[in-house]
C-alpha cells in the first residue's frame, strides 16, 4: 500500500485546523525575515497592539538593500538606510535576533539559514521572499509569503494556505562535464514551463539528485518558484545530516542522533504522487536563457529559437522577448556579446559555486569592456573563500570582489545594469528591468558559464575550459 510523501507528513504534523475557506491553518516552525517585506507587518502589529507570538522562532538579516562595497552607516541610499534602521528597531522592540554585518553572520537569508543550522528537515519554514523554496533542499516545506502573511505569523506563528499537490521529478543518468545544478533546473523549467508547477510542490529525486551536494540541491530547490511550483524539496539523507552536524543552531550530541532518526522517518517511501516526471540528465548541456522569463532557454550549442517553431502559446512572449533583447532568431547563441558578468544571488553564491567559477578564471583575464562582479552570499562564505585564496584568483583576473548581499540579482542596491547592457548572470530571474535598468538584458547561466563569458566577453561553452 502506498505510503505518504514527506510533504504530506510534514503538512499533517503542522496542521492546526481546516478553515471554512478550505485552507489549512499551518503552524510555522521557522520564520526568516529581511528588511524589505517586514516593516509594514510590524506596523500592523503596532496598530493592533499585538506582540510577536514566538520571537525565538523568528530570525532576521539584511540582504536585499545592502551595498556590497561600502557598508558604513548611514548607508548612502536614504531609502536603504530607512529600511535597515526599521529592521534594527523592530528586531530590538520585538526581541528578534538580527544577523547584521557586525555579527559576521550577515548574508542572503537563504544562504545563512542553512549555514547556521537553522534550516532542518521536517520543518515548516516561511519567509517574505519568493525563493524560500531553497530551504526545501533539507527535506521540509519552505514557503515564500507576502507581508500580510508575515503579520499573521508574527502575531500567531500560523498562516493559512491551500494544500498543493505533489509532483515527483526524477533526474537520472549522469551529468556531463560542465553541466551543473543550475543547468538541471533551467532544463526542467524549459521542459515543464514557467507555469507548469502551479498548484504543485515539487519533490526532486533520482540518481543525480541523490549524488548532489547540499549546495547543489539548494540551487535546484531555489528556482522551483520560477517553474510555478509553490515549494520544492529533496528527501533528507546522509548528505543532509552530514551538512547539518555541528552547525550553530543544529541539535547536539544525543539530541542530534534522535533528530536524525526522526528525519529519516519523514522521507517519502513507496509514496503515491499526483504526477511523476522523468528527466534524462545525460542529455542536458550547459544552458542559457535568451528571453524575459527563465523558461526561455536553450543549450549553449544551439541557436536562438524562431518564434514560428515554438508552441503557439509561447510565440507572443517570444516576440516580446526579442523586441526587448534585440537578439536575432536563428542566430548562434555562443558568441553573443556581454557587457557585465555577475556571480552571486541566493541561487549561486555559495562556496562551491565560487570554487567552480574560480577554476575557469584562474590564470585568465576578464575581457576588456566587461564589468565583472563576484558577490559571496554571506559573510561566512566570503571568509571561507578568502581563506582558500579564491578572492585573489578573481581579483587578479579582473573581477571585483565584493561583500555579502543580493547585489545585482535584483538591484535594490547600488549594483545595477546601465542602459542596454547585457549581463551574464548566475541569478534566478531575467525579467525586464530585474537588474536595475529597464532596458538592460539578463542571461541566466551557471557560475562557471558566467566566468567563461566574462573571460571571452561573449557567451561561451564552459566545456572548452575543462
Amino acid at each position: 500500500m502506498p505510503k505518504e510523501t514527506l510533504f504530506n507528513k510534514v503538512w499533517k504534523l503542522h496542521s492546526v485546523r481546516e478553515l471554512p475557506s478550505g485552507q489549512t491553518q499551518l503552524f510555522i516552525g521557522l520564520h526568516l525575515m529581511h528588511e524589505v517585506t517586514s516593516p509594514q507587518a510590524f506596523q500592523m502589529l503596532r496598530e493592533r497592539k499585538l506582540k510577536v507570538a514566538c520571537p525565538k522562532n523568528t530570525f532576521a538579516t539584511v540582504d536585499h538593500i545592502m551595498p556590497t562595497d561600502n557598508v558604513s552607516r548611514p548607508l548612502k541610499d536614504h531609502l536603504a538606510e530607512q529600511m535597515f534602521s526599521a529592521l534594527e528597531k523592530n528586531a530590538k522592540e520585538f526581541d528578534i535576533p538580527l544577523f547584521d554585518y557586525k555579527t559576521k553572520k550577515q548574508g542572503i537569508v537563504h544562504i545563512i539559514g542553512p549555514e547556521l543550522g537553522l534550516t532542518q528537515p521536517g520543518m515548516t519554514i516561511a519567509c517574505g521572499d519568493s525563493h524560500t523554496s531553497t530551504h526545501g533542499a533539507f527535506g521540509n516545506i519552505a514557503l515564500g509569503i507576502g507581508t500580510s502573511q508575515i503579520r499573521d505569523i508574527l502575531a500567531t506563528q500560523c498562516m493559512s494556505m491551500a494544500k498543493p499537490k505533489v509532483r515527483r521529478i526524477n533526474v537520472n543518468g549522469k551529468l556531463g562535464k560542465g553541466v551543473y545544478a543550475k543547468d538541471v533546473i533551467l532544463k526542467l523549467i524549459q521542459q515543464l514551463g514557467v507555469k507548469g508547477g502551479i498548484g504543485y510542490a515539487y519533490e526532486y529525486g533520482g540518481k543525480i539528485l541523490g549524488n548532489m551536494s547540499m549546495e547543489e540541491r539548494m540551487s535546484i530547490c531555489n528556482m522551483s518558484i520560477e517553474g510555478g511550483a509553490r515549494a520544492g524539496y529533496v528527501n533528507p539523507d546522509q548528505t543532509t545530516f552530514d551538512y547539518i552536524a555541528g552547525r550553530e543552531f543544529a541539535p547536539k550530541g544525543e539530541d542530534f542522533d534522535n533528530a536524525v532518526k526522526w528525519w529519516k522517518s519523514l522521507a517519502s517511501n513507496n509514496a503515491q504522487y499526483d504526477d511523476i516526471v522523468e528527466i534524462d540528465g545525460s542529455k542536458i548541456e550547459p544552458i542559457v536563457t535568451w528571453g524575459i522569463n527563465p523558461g526561455q532557454s536553450v543549450g549553449i550549442s544551439e541557436k536562438f529559437p524562431k518564434p514560428e517553431d515554438l508552441p503557439a502559446d509561447q510565440r507572443q512572449t517570444a516576440m516580446e522577448a526579442y523586441d526587448h533583447t534585440g537578439f536575432e532568431p536563428n542566430a548562434q547563441v555562443a558568441g553573443t556579446k556581454i557587457n557585465a558578468a555577475f556571480i552571486g544571488s541566493c541561487t549561486n553564491s555559495r562556496l562551491s559555486d565560487l570554487r567552480e567559477a574560480a577554476k575557469i578564471v584562474d590564470g585568465r583575464k576578464v575581457a576588456r569592456n566587461v564589468k565583472a562582479l563576484v558577490v559571496p552570499g554571506s559573510q561566512q562564505v566570503k571568509a571561507a573563500a578568502e581563506k582558500e585564496g579564491l578572492d585573489r584568483i578573481f581579483t587578479k583576473a579582473g573581477f571585483e570582489w565584493r561583500g555579502a548581499g543580493c547585489s545585482m540579482c535584483l538591484a535594490m542596491n547600488p549594483d545595477k545594469l546601465i542602459g542596454r547592457q547585457v549581463c551574464a548572470s548566475s541569478s534566478n530571474r531575467n525579467f525586464k528591468g530585474r537588474q536595475g535598468s529597464p532596458s538592460g538584458r539578463t542571461i541566466l547561466m551557471s557560475p562557471a558559464m558566467v566566468a567563461a563569458a566574462a573571460i571571452e566577453g561573449k557567451l561561451a561553452d564552459v566545456r572548452d575550459y575543462l
